[in-house]
């Protein structure tokens, strides 16, 4: 089986220990855990006290002893796995799987067979978190979306938080590796995302989403129609202008004229006339008559004889 060893889980002693004979050297008893978890043909170490749930795991124990004070002796391995489950061998390596996420202590007790009369125990213990890995995420309602729409995704993430949450669009589904992701963080397993699409057509969603213990990468294909409201507004509008302009042409030119008597204009006439009265003394005349635009009157009226100068 092919193992990715990134690291190792060194659980060294202070440990409690129970002996029956003072030959023992108390330390030199220590040794290390080491978490492994298989998925698929993968098996991956496990060292920062966190495991998967629903994966299959193997512990293994490993003595320390670079003197070689316990190379003939036969141990045996009680372990404990916080659970409720006690798994006692010869060996020590135990298989087991976490059905359900939390926090559990996990115990193994080694025995030890120095002499016939002598016996020593030592225990070990190891705190671990046990997380549910990223395994599924679920898009609710129907991937149907209009062009310059603010549309609402919801989505339900399998795993437990926190969780990192990478996503971007692609037009047409071209990747793109020149252009960045969004960055969210879950605290639960709700992703609620909102994005107004801007051209019609296929799209892709692209996740990426990560927790402490596991990784998931998926895709949603999406179908963006166009936004058939949006266009007939438009013209509807464009055809309110219409026929206001038209209206408003139509009034004008049909608009009936008046004159005011104001703006009637009318004209004075003066005519000054010589008179000679009876003693012969001569006297100037003046006539003044008005007469209205438009009408043609005698500028002289005749009153006796004319005369010329």
């Amino acid at each position: 089986m092919e193992r990715k060893l990134h690291g190792w889980m060194l659980v060294l002693l202070p440990a409690v220990v129970w002996t029956a004979s003072p030959m023992a050297d108390l330390e030199n008893i220590a040794g290390k855990l080491v978490f492994y978890q298989m998925e698929g043909n993968a098996t991956y170490v496990r060292d920062t006290g966190e495991l998967a749930s629903d994966i299959p795991t193997e512990t293994m124990f490993e003595l320390y002893d670079p003197h070689k004070n316990f190379s003939k002796t036969n141990f045996s391995y009680t372990w404990d796995l916080g659970n409720g489950k006690v798994i006692k061998g010869s060996q020590p390596v135990v298989r087991y799987h976490y059905s359900e996420s939390g926090n559990y202590t996990l115990r193994l007790k080694l025995g030890a067979n120095m002499t016939d009369s002598a016996e020593i125990s030592v225990v070990y213990s190891r705190d671990v978190q046990v997380l549910d890995a990223v395994k599924n995420v679920k898009m609710k309602g129907q991937p149907n979306y209009a062009v310059s729409q603010n549309a609402s995704l919801a989505f339900h993430v399998d795993g437990s938080p926190p969780m990192w949450v990478c996503w971007r669009f692609l037009q047409n589904c071209a990747p793109d590796s020149s252009e960045g992701c969004t960055l969210t963080m879950l605290y639960d397993n709700s992703l609620q995302l909102n994005h107004t699409f801007t051209t019609a057509g296929v799209q892709c969603l692209d996740m990426s989403v990560r927790n402490d213990i596991s990784k998931l990468q998926t895709s949603f294909s999406l179908y963006v129609r166009r936004n058939y409201n949006a266009n007939l507004l438009f013209i509807l509008s464009c055809a309110a202008v219409l026929v206001a302009t038209f209206s408003f042409i139509v009034v004008i030119a049909c608009r009936p004229r008046h004159q005011k008597g104001s703006q009637v204009a009318s004209s004075s006439n003066a005519v000054f006339l010589k008179d000679q009265d009876a003693e012969g003394q001569s006297k100037i005349l003046l006539s003044v008559s008005d007469v209205e635009n438009g009408e043609r009157e005698p500028l002289i009226s005749q009153h006796g004889p004319q005369y010329s100068t």
